[in-house]
């Protein structure tokens, strides 16, 4: 399920609880250091970077590579938005992503199946 920290604020550790005992994975998507600092406080394992302001809709790939040294380890990151290919699959990975999610991208594609191929040789 997701979870976006900015939307849920207090109410974030009730609803990882709520997950868990449903043996259901969460998914915190944060956009900053305040979100990232709450997601790991109320115990986030799967955190998504997201790269698109939900404000202003500009992307700012720069988000990983800034968040992911104040999340631990054993905390699965996820890159989210803005993903255009090849190069921006490689740069999540380089900083640190442990997957990346990619929508538009595929959406946009005449053949997805080789743009998958294509992100996944990053």
């Amino acid at each position: 399920m997701l979870l976006i920290a900015a939307a849920l604020r207090e109410r974030l550790r009730e609803l990882l609880a709520v997950a868990r005992e449903h043996g259901l994975a969460a998914l915190v998507e944060v956009h900053d250091e305040r979100e990232t600092a709450s997601a790991l406080e109320a115990g986030a394992e799967l955190i998504g970077v997201n790269h698109r302001d939900l404000n202003t809709f500009e992307i700012d790939l720069t988000l990983t590579e800034r968040l992911r040294p104040s999340i631990p380890r054993e905390v699965t990151v996820v890159a989210e938005s803005g993903i255009r290919g090849r190069e921006d699959a490689r740069r999540m990975r380089e900083a640190g992503a442990d997957a990346i999610l990619v929508g538009e991208l595929l959406m946009r594609s005449s053949d997805p199946a080789a743009c998958i191929r294509d992100l996944a040789s990053a």
